[in-house]
Protein backbone atom coordinates (compact mmCIF):
# COMPACT_ATOMS: atom_id res chain seq x y z
CA UNK A 1 0.00 0.00 0.00
CA UNK A 2 2.89 4.39 -5.09
CA UNK A 3 3.19 5.42 -9.04
CA UNK A 4 3.67 6.01 -12.80
CA UNK A 5 7.05 5.16 -14.97
CA UNK A 6 6.95 4.64 -18.24
CA UNK A 7 6.28 1.26 -19.66
CA UNK A 8 8.83 0.61 -22.15
CA UNK A 9 8.04 -1.47 -25.65
CA UNK A 10 10.39 -3.83 -24.57
CA UNK A 11 8.67 -4.51 -21.50
CA UNK A 12 5.22 -4.52 -23.00
CA UNK A 13 7.38 -6.87 -25.94
CA UNK A 14 8.77 -9.40 -23.40
CA UNK A 15 5.71 -9.29 -21.12
CA UNK A 16 3.50 -10.52 -24.34
CA UNK A 17 6.34 -13.06 -25.07
CA UNK A 18 6.55 -14.74 -21.74
CA UNK A 19 2.57 -15.05 -21.61
CA UNK A 20 2.85 -16.54 -24.97
CA UNK A 21 4.87 -19.22 -24.02
CA UNK A 22 2.71 -20.53 -20.99
CA UNK A 23 0.24 -23.18 -21.20
CA UNK A 24 -3.27 -22.62 -21.84
CA UNK A 25 -3.78 -23.84 -17.80
CA UNK A 26 -1.55 -20.49 -16.54
CA UNK A 27 -2.88 -17.54 -14.73
CA UNK A 28 -1.09 -13.97 -15.75
CA UNK A 29 -1.24 -12.24 -13.00
CA UNK A 30 0.49 -8.58 -13.19
CA UNK A 31 1.89 -7.31 -9.72
CA UNK A 32 4.55 -5.36 -7.74
CA UNK A 33 7.57 -8.18 -8.34
CA UNK A 34 10.38 -8.09 -5.39
CA UNK A 35 9.90 -9.43 -1.77
CA UNK A 36 5.93 -8.87 -2.07
CA UNK A 37 6.30 -11.75 -4.70
CA UNK A 38 7.89 -14.27 -3.15
CA UNK A 39 5.82 -13.61 -0.42
CA UNK A 40 2.93 -14.04 -2.68
CA UNK A 41 3.82 -17.30 -3.93
CA UNK A 42 4.28 -19.21 -0.65
CA UNK A 43 0.57 -17.81 0.33
CA UNK A 44 -1.19 -17.86 -2.16
CA UNK A 45 -0.04 -18.69 -5.86
CA UNK A 46 1.92 -22.38 -5.04
CA UNK A 47 -1.52 -23.54 -2.90
CA UNK A 48 -3.85 -22.32 -5.74
CA UNK A 49 -1.59 -24.45 -8.22
CA UNK A 50 -1.86 -27.24 -6.00
CA UNK A 51 -5.27 -26.71 -5.37
CA UNK A 52 -7.04 -25.98 -8.71
CA UNK A 53 -3.75 -27.62 -11.30
CA UNK A 54 -3.75 -23.92 -12.81
CA UNK A 55 -0.22 -22.39 -12.91
CA UNK A 56 0.26 -18.74 -11.90
CA UNK A 57 2.67 -17.11 -13.99
CA UNK A 58 3.84 -13.70 -11.99
CA UNK A 59 4.90 -10.47 -13.74
CA UNK A 60 6.72 -7.68 -12.01
CA UNK A 61 5.21 -5.01 -13.10
CA UNK A 62 5.08 -0.78 -13.39
CA UNK A 63 2.72 1.66 -14.42
CA UNK A 64 -0.29 -0.71 -14.64
CA UNK A 65 -2.45 1.82 -16.18
CA UNK A 66 -0.23 2.72 -19.29
CA UNK A 67 0.23 -1.52 -20.01
CA UNK A 68 -3.77 -1.54 -20.11
CA UNK A 69 -4.48 0.87 -22.09
CA UNK A 70 -1.85 -0.23 -24.31
CA UNK A 71 -3.71 -3.53 -24.75
CA UNK A 72 -7.23 -2.67 -24.83
CA UNK A 73 -5.70 0.24 -28.04
CA UNK A 74 -3.72 -2.98 -29.69
CA UNK A 75 -6.78 -5.53 -28.61
CA UNK A 76 -4.21 -8.09 -27.80
CA UNK A 77 -4.39 -8.41 -23.91
CA UNK A 78 -1.25 -10.50 -22.22
CA UNK A 79 -2.32 -10.30 -18.62
CA UNK A 80 -5.04 -12.11 -17.11
CA UNK A 81 -5.44 -10.77 -13.58
CA UNK A 82 -3.77 -7.34 -11.89
CA UNK A 83 -2.75 -5.68 -9.69
CA UNK A 84 -3.67 -1.75 -8.72
CA UNK A 85 -3.42 0.82 -6.89
CA UNK A 86 -6.08 3.24 -6.35
CA UNK A 87 -4.77 5.49 -9.10
CA UNK A 88 -4.52 2.98 -11.55
CA UNK A 89 -8.10 0.85 -10.21
CA UNK A 90 -9.69 4.32 -11.00
CA UNK A 91 -8.22 4.67 -14.24
CA UNK A 92 -8.82 1.31 -15.37
CA UNK A 93 -12.62 1.47 -14.23
CA UNK A 94 -13.23 5.15 -15.26
CA UNK A 95 -11.81 3.79 -18.88
CA UNK A 96 -13.91 0.31 -19.12
CA UNK A 97 -10.30 -1.75 -19.12
CA UNK A 98 -11.55 -4.41 -16.02
CA UNK A 99 -14.01 -7.26 -16.53
CA UNK A 100 -17.18 -7.26 -14.45
CA UNK A 101 -16.88 -9.86 -11.64
CA UNK A 102 -19.67 -12.10 -10.16
CA UNK A 103 -19.76 -11.93 -6.33
CA UNK A 104 -22.26 -14.62 -5.75
CA UNK A 105 -19.52 -17.20 -7.30
CA UNK A 106 -16.55 -15.76 -5.89
CA UNK A 107 -17.80 -15.21 -2.45
CA UNK A 108 -20.93 -17.61 -1.90
CA UNK A 109 -20.43 -17.30 1.89
CA UNK A 110 -20.16 -13.48 2.16
CA UNK A 111 -16.97 -14.04 3.39
CA UNK A 112 -15.91 -10.22 2.23
CA UNK A 113 -17.38 -7.12 3.78
CA UNK A 114 -19.05 -5.34 1.15
CA UNK A 115 -16.56 -2.74 0.37
CA UNK A 116 -14.55 -5.24 -0.24
CA UNK A 117 -16.28 -6.00 -3.76
CA UNK A 118 -16.59 -3.54 -6.07
CA UNK A 119 -17.99 -4.76 -9.51
CA UNK A 120 -15.23 -4.68 -11.67
CA UNK A 121 -11.90 -5.43 -8.21
CA UNK A 122 -11.84 -6.73 -5.50
CA UNK A 123 -9.75 -5.02 -2.36
CA UNK A 124 -6.88 -7.60 -1.75
CA UNK A 125 -5.13 -5.72 0.81
CA UNK A 126 -4.88 -1.96 3.14
CA UNK A 127 -2.60 0.06 4.26
CA UNK A 128 -3.59 3.63 6.33
CA UNK A 129 -1.96 6.64 5.52
CA UNK A 130 -1.50 7.69 9.34
CA UNK A 131 -0.26 10.49 11.92
CA UNK A 132 2.88 9.47 13.38
CA UNK A 133 3.81 10.43 16.79
CA UNK A 134 7.09 10.72 18.82
CA UNK A 135 5.80 10.22 22.26
CA UNK A 136 8.61 11.51 23.89
CA UNK A 137 8.35 15.10 22.28
CA UNK A 138 4.62 15.50 23.41
CA UNK A 139 3.76 18.11 25.97
CA UNK A 140 3.98 16.30 29.68
CA UNK A 141 0.33 14.94 30.67
CA UNK A 142 -1.00 15.20 26.73
CA UNK A 143 -1.67 13.22 23.95
CA UNK A 144 -1.95 14.04 20.40
CA UNK A 145 -5.35 12.20 19.24
CA UNK A 146 -6.62 14.18 16.08
CA UNK A 147 -5.60 15.67 13.32
CA UNK A 148 -7.23 19.07 14.75
CA UNK A 149 -4.36 18.98 17.36
CA UNK A 150 -2.26 18.28 14.87
CA UNK A 151 -3.08 21.92 13.92
CA UNK A 152 -2.86 23.19 17.58
CA UNK A 153 0.44 24.09 16.79
CA UNK A 154 0.31 25.89 20.53
CA UNK A 155 -0.69 23.38 22.25
CA UNK A 156 1.60 20.73 20.34
CA UNK A 157 4.42 22.20 19.95
CA UNK A 158 7.40 20.96 17.69
CA UNK A 159 8.30 19.85 14.30
CA UNK A 160 5.78 18.59 11.59
CA UNK A 161 5.76 16.89 8.72
CA UNK A 162 3.28 16.26 5.52
CA UNK A 163 3.26 14.47 2.37
CA UNK A 164 4.13 16.58 -0.82
CA UNK A 165 0.68 16.13 -2.44
CA UNK A 166 -3.19 17.09 -2.71
CA UNK A 167 -4.46 13.57 -1.65
CA UNK A 168 -4.33 13.04 2.07
CA UNK A 169 -4.14 16.30 3.10
CA UNK A 170 -7.01 17.46 1.84
CA UNK A 171 -9.18 14.73 3.97
CA UNK A 172 -6.97 15.52 6.69
CA UNK A 173 -7.27 19.52 6.44
CA UNK A 174 -11.27 19.18 6.53
CA UNK A 175 -11.02 16.75 9.33
CA UNK A 176 -8.85 18.87 11.48
CA UNK A 177 -11.81 21.68 10.28
CA UNK A 178 -14.54 19.34 11.81
CA UNK A 179 -15.40 17.55 9.19
CA UNK A 180 -16.58 13.64 10.29
CA UNK A 181 -14.32 11.04 8.53
CA UNK A 182 -17.45 9.68 7.11
CA UNK A 183 -18.66 13.07 4.96
CA UNK A 184 -15.00 13.88 4.26
CA UNK A 185 -15.76 13.59 0.20
CA UNK A 186 -19.13 14.86 0.19
CA UNK A 187 -17.45 18.08 1.20
CA UNK A 188 -14.66 17.61 -0.83
CA UNK A 189 -16.51 16.82 -4.08
CA UNK A 190 -17.79 20.51 -3.88
CA UNK A 191 -15.85 23.39 -4.71
CA UNK A 192 -16.82 25.40 -1.86
CA UNK A 193 -14.98 21.73 0.33
CA UNK A 194 -12.26 22.40 -1.84
CA UNK A 195 -11.61 25.91 -0.64
CA UNK A 196 -12.16 25.31 2.85
CA UNK A 197 -9.36 22.26 3.01
CA UNK A 198 -6.96 24.86 0.99
CA UNK A 199 -7.91 27.75 3.69
CA UNK A 200 -6.95 25.10 6.24
CA UNK A 201 -3.89 23.77 5.36
CA UNK A 202 -2.77 27.71 5.08
CA UNK A 203 -3.15 27.53 8.60
CA UNK A 204 -0.36 24.90 8.92
CA UNK A 205 1.53 25.41 5.86
CA UNK A 206 4.48 27.62 7.53
CA UNK A 207 4.49 24.98 10.16
CA UNK A 208 5.43 22.24 7.80
CA UNK A 209 9.32 21.63 8.20
CA UNK A 210 9.09 19.02 5.78
CA UNK A 211 7.08 18.30 2.38
CA UNK A 212 8.25 14.76 2.47
CA UNK A 213 7.68 12.51 -1.65
CA UNK A 214 9.17 9.51 -0.42
CA UNK A 215 8.15 6.59 2.64
CA UNK A 216 11.41 6.41 4.10
CA UNK A 217 11.26 10.18 4.27
CA UNK A 218 8.92 10.51 7.61
CA UNK A 219 10.80 7.08 9.34
CA UNK A 220 13.97 8.90 9.12
CA UNK A 221 12.49 12.25 10.32
CA UNK A 222 11.01 10.55 13.54
CA UNK A 223 13.98 8.15 14.14
CA UNK A 224 16.61 11.27 13.64
CA UNK A 225 13.73 13.38 16.12
CA UNK A 226 13.63 16.03 13.18
CA UNK A 227 9.93 16.27 13.54
CA UNK A 228 7.41 15.16 16.13
CA UNK A 229 4.80 14.27 14.16
CA UNK A 230 3.81 13.26 10.91
CA UNK A 231 1.89 11.98 8.37
CA UNK A 232 3.32 8.73 7.50
CA UNK A 233 2.63 5.08 6.05
CA UNK A 234 1.63 2.50 9.19
CA UNK A 235 3.38 -0.51 7.72
CA UNK A 236 6.63 1.74 8.13
CA UNK A 237 5.91 3.28 11.66
CA UNK A 238 5.10 0.05 12.90
CA UNK A 239 8.60 -1.18 11.82
CA UNK A 240 9.83 1.77 13.39
CA UNK A 241 8.32 1.39 16.85
CA UNK A 242 9.37 -2.38 16.87
CA UNK A 243 12.92 -1.31 16.64
CA UNK A 244 12.43 0.73 20.04
CA UNK A 245 11.85 4.28 19.05
CA UNK A 246 9.47 6.16 21.14
CA UNK A 247 6.94 6.47 18.27
CA UNK A 248 2.85 5.66 17.89
CA UNK A 249 0.44 5.52 15.44
CA UNK A 250 -2.86 7.84 16.04
CA UNK A 251 -5.53 5.94 13.64
CA UNK A 252 -8.15 8.81 14.57
CA UNK A 253 -8.75 10.27 10.69
CA UNK A 254 -6.10 8.09 8.89
CA UNK A 255 -6.64 7.32 5.46
CA UNK A 256 -7.21 3.94 4.49
CA UNK A 257 -5.70 2.65 0.71
CA UNK A 258 -6.42 0.03 -1.31
CA UNK A 259 -4.77 -2.54 -3.02
CA UNK A 260 -7.05 -3.51 -6.08
CA UNK A 261 -6.96 -6.94 -7.45
CA UNK A 262 -9.18 -6.99 -11.21
CA UNK A 263 -9.56 -9.09 -14.24
CA UNK A 264 -8.60 -7.23 -17.67
CA UNK A 265 -11.43 -7.20 -20.09
CA UNK A 266 -10.27 -9.48 -22.85
CA UNK A 267 -8.98 -11.74 -20.97
CA UNK A 268 -9.32 -15.73 -21.90
CA UNK A 269 -8.98 -16.44 -18.10
CA UNK A 270 -11.98 -14.97 -16.59
CA UNK A 271 -13.38 -18.28 -14.63
CA UNK A 272 -9.67 -19.03 -13.53
CA UNK A 273 -9.01 -15.54 -13.02
CA UNK A 274 -12.09 -15.25 -10.50
CA UNK A 275 -10.99 -18.53 -8.85
CA UNK A 276 -7.96 -17.22 -8.36
CA UNK A 277 -9.41 -13.49 -6.29
CA UNK A 278 -11.55 -15.68 -4.45
CA UNK A 279 -8.59 -17.78 -3.02
CA UNK A 280 -6.17 -14.82 -2.72
CA UNK A 281 -9.36 -12.80 -0.46
CA UNK A 282 -12.07 -14.91 0.87
CA UNK A 283 -9.75 -17.54 3.40
CA UNK A 284 -8.92 -15.89 6.79
CA UNK A 285 -6.57 -18.11 7.41
CA UNK A 286 -4.51 -17.50 4.55
CA UNK A 287 -5.77 -14.08 4.98
CA UNK A 288 -3.80 -14.09 8.14
CA UNK A 289 -0.59 -15.36 7.12
CA UNK A 290 0.12 -12.60 4.42
CA UNK A 291 -0.81 -10.11 6.51
CA UNK A 292 1.83 -11.77 9.54
CA UNK A 293 4.33 -11.30 6.82
CA UNK A 294 3.42 -8.15 5.15
CA UNK A 295 1.69 -5.58 7.47
CA UNK A 296 -1.19 -4.72 5.07
CA UNK A 297 -3.86 -7.14 5.51
CA UNK A 298 -7.23 -7.73 3.55
CA UNK A 299 -10.65 -7.31 4.52
CA UNK A 300 -11.89 -10.78 4.85
CA UNK A 301 -14.31 -11.67 8.07
CA UNK A 302 -12.31 -13.46 10.97
CA UNK A 303 -8.87 -12.07 9.88
CA UNK A 304 -7.92 -11.25 13.22
CA UNK A 305 -9.14 -14.55 14.99
CA UNK A 306 -5.81 -15.59 13.38
CA UNK A 307 -3.38 -13.04 14.37
CA UNK A 308 -1.60 -12.27 17.78
CA UNK A 309 -3.98 -9.53 19.04
CA UNK A 310 -0.62 -7.02 19.30
CA UNK A 311 -0.03 -7.53 16.00
CA UNK A 312 -3.35 -7.22 14.80
CA UNK A 313 -3.51 -4.04 16.71
CA UNK A 314 -1.16 -2.13 14.76
CA UNK A 315 -3.06 -3.26 11.12
CA UNK A 316 -5.39 -0.50 9.46
CA UNK A 317 -8.21 -2.61 9.45
CA UNK A 318 -8.53 -3.85 13.13
CA UNK A 319 -12.07 -3.04 14.29
CA UNK A 320 -10.30 -1.13 17.04
CA UNK A 321 -9.10 0.80 14.02
CA UNK A 322 -11.10 0.90 11.34
CA UNK A 323 -13.94 3.09 12.45
CA UNK A 324 -11.93 6.02 13.17
CA UNK A 325 -10.40 6.01 9.77
CA UNK A 326 -11.67 6.75 5.95
CA UNK A 327 -11.44 4.77 3.24
CA UNK A 328 -9.48 6.83 0.60
CA UNK A 329 -12.12 7.69 -2.66
CA UNK A 330 -10.05 5.75 -5.74
CA UNK A 331 -12.79 7.17 -8.06
CA UNK A 332 -13.03 10.68 -6.29
CA UNK A 333 -9.23 10.95 -7.19
CA UNK A 334 -9.22 9.46 -10.51
CA UNK A 335 -11.85 12.03 -11.65
CA UNK A 336 -10.44 14.86 -9.74
CA UNK A 337 -6.25 14.48 -9.67
CA UNK A 338 -5.58 16.45 -12.55
CA UNK A 339 -6.81 19.80 -11.48
CA UNK A 340 -6.14 19.40 -7.41
CA UNK A 341 -2.81 18.26 -8.08
CA UNK A 342 -2.23 21.72 -10.38
CA UNK A 343 -4.25 23.73 -7.65
CA UNK A 344 -1.05 22.20 -4.86
CA UNK A 345 1.47 22.49 -7.07
CA UNK A 346 0.47 26.29 -7.04
CA UNK A 347 -0.20 26.43 -3.12
CA UNK A 348 2.86 25.04 -2.46
CA UNK A 349 4.80 27.59 -4.15
CA UNK A 350 2.86 30.57 -3.25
Amino acid sequence: MKLTKTLTAFTLGATMAASAAFAEGTLTYAGSGGGLAQVMKGVFDDPFTADTGIAVNALATSDRASALKAMQVAGKVTWDVTELNPIEYATASLSGWLAPLDWSVMDPNNALPDDAKLADAGIAATFSTVMAVRTDKLPEGKQMTSWADFWNVEGFPGGRALQNQPIDNLEFALIADGVAPADVYTVLATEEGQDRAFAKLDEIKPHIAVWWTAGAQPVQMLSDGEVAYTSAWNGRITKLAAEGVPVTINWNGGGIKASYVAIVKGSENVEAGQKYISFMMTSPERAAQFASMVPYPGMVKGLYDHIPPEKGAMMPTHPNNVGDQFVTNALFWGKNLGPLNERWEDWILE
